[in-house]
């Protein structure tokens, strides 16, 4: 969901266990929206799979053409550094002490890099440069901003290796702020009304307040401390208080923000993921996507006197889209949909620290969930109806199909063709089983 604020996305893969399942589902979501893409190969110091293989990979897993901006020589022990194909010098890697005195804005130009190296070495990376220069994708700056081709660097984010070099070359290959779709019209960043969208929700940032955070991306125009927007969805104005800026655990207070900028401002309640707000005119930013589940389990409480503070600590972490919520209609039950397996551990650890509800998470057999639409009421509340042990309500009502194998969709598709049954829960998304 935090994609869906940015206008480009930095990818972190590890240089030994390549495209994992967790960077494809990212991936999915800047596909989807044509985010560019910049990818970080890290730990190369450390044993690992060949670049070579690493870039094919990406290539064939993601869907995306690549073009390594550095490239590494050697790796683990025989790690020496990394080449800048742009300024065409080598940045040197050091250990312990001596890694600590060399300085990232410290190259060493092409012609002594045999002698830095070694023959061997530099007839390696030689090799490879003439490789990449002429098997390899040529770099286009409208091929990255469209993505279609994502740049790629190499190095060690633990010791700080590489990085100064990506950072610089984000600051020149990153766009500025994108026109935003809403339903209504295309918004260009430099209109001078205001207008934003909410993506994430956080409660109890301060434990001590149990406070919520509603973080809004700016589209366009300028936004001032405490002043007045009009909240679409509920139709009314309301001033937007304590306005913040966040930096790991530390926040400090904004006065102004403008196009491309994102800031938590403070939430009573009343915001959602998704809502849009204006400087008066009706603009419906273009649904977040929430994609299906696949791990489930069943909530059960351990101490029946705290219902209450199960119903609300459930409520708030899937407003802040942390789980997805489900009600059975034939029980009282209450089932947790997430995507990772991770994630049934943070809400657990949540719901005990914050809300003071200690559960155990009971498996469940579903491993596939589609949100259900049809343009016939009728034949939707039939198939629900006959379909009731496998049907639950998500936490905004909508029915949901709940399923022990992916492949049961096609039989339920022939057998209720009048009905879509869809892997996100927005009407704009167009992406079905």
């Amino acid at each position: 969901r935090t994609l869906s604020a940015v206008d480009s996305a930095l990818m972190l893969i590890d240089a030994a266990n390549g495209v994992e399942e967790q960077t494809k589902k990212l991936f999915a979501v800047c596909a989807l929206r044509k985010t560019p893409v910049i990818t970080f190969i890290n730990k190369m110091d450390r044993p690992g799979r060949d670049p070579l293989d690493l870039l094919a990979e990406i290539e064939t897993i993601l869907n995306i053409r690549t073009y390594p901006m550095s490239w590494p020589v050697g790796m683990g022990d025989s790690f020496q550094g990394i080449y800048n194909r742009q300024t065409e010098q080598l940045l040197l890697y050091g250990s312990g002490l001596e890694r600590q005195k060399l300085s990232e804005s410290k190259y060493i130009a092409a012609e002594d890099i045999e002698a830095a190296i070694g023959s061997e070495a530099a007839a390696k990376l030689q090799e490879d440069l003439e490789l990449l220069d002429t098997a390899g994708d040529a770099f286009t700056h409208d091929d990255y901003k469209s993505g279609k081709l994502a740049p790629i660097f190499f190095g060690s984010a633990l010791n700080n290796f590489g990085v100064e070099s990506l950072l610089d070359s984000i600051t020149s290959l990153a766009p500025p702020p994108l026109p935003r779709q809403a339903l209504e019209r295309v918004v260009a960043p430099e209109e001078a009304k205001f207008s934003a969208f909410v993506f994430k929700i956080q409660a109890n940032m301060d434990p001590s307040h149990r406070d919520r955070v509603a973080f809004m991306r700016i589209c366009s125009g300028e936004f001032e401390r405490g002043m007045k927007a009009y909240h679409v969805r509920l139709g009314r104005t309301m001033r937007l208080g304590r306005p913040s800026n966040f930096i790991a655990q530390d926040r400090s207070l904004v006065d102004k923000a403008f196009a491309g900028d994102i800031v938590g401002i403070h939430d009573p309640g009343v915001f959602r993921i998704g809502d849009s707000l204006s400087g008066g005119e009706v603009l419906h930013y273009q649904d977040i996507p929430v994609f299906a589940p696949e791990h489930f389990v069943a909530v059960d409480l351990k101490d029946p006197l705290k219902s209450k503070q199960l119903h609300k600590g459930l409520n708030q972490l899937s407003e802040e889209g942390a789980v997805q919520v489900f009600r059975p209609v034939n029980s009282n039950s209450q089932y947790l949909g997430v995507v990772g397996l991770l994630q049934i551990d943070v809400v657990s650890y949540r719901l005990k620290a914050e809300y003071g509800v200690e559960v155990a998470m009971r498996p469940l057999p579903f491993t596939a969930a589609r949100w259900l639409e049809s343009d016939d009421s009728k034949e939707l509340a039939a198939m629900c109806k006959r379909e009731a042990q496998h049907i639950a309500l998500d936490s905004h009502q909508n029915p949901t199909l709940l399923l022990d194998y992916e492949w049961r969709i096609k039989f339920y598709r022939e057998r209720y063709p009048k009905l879509r049954f869809r892997q996100t829960s927005e009407a704009t998304q167009a992406s079905t089983s």
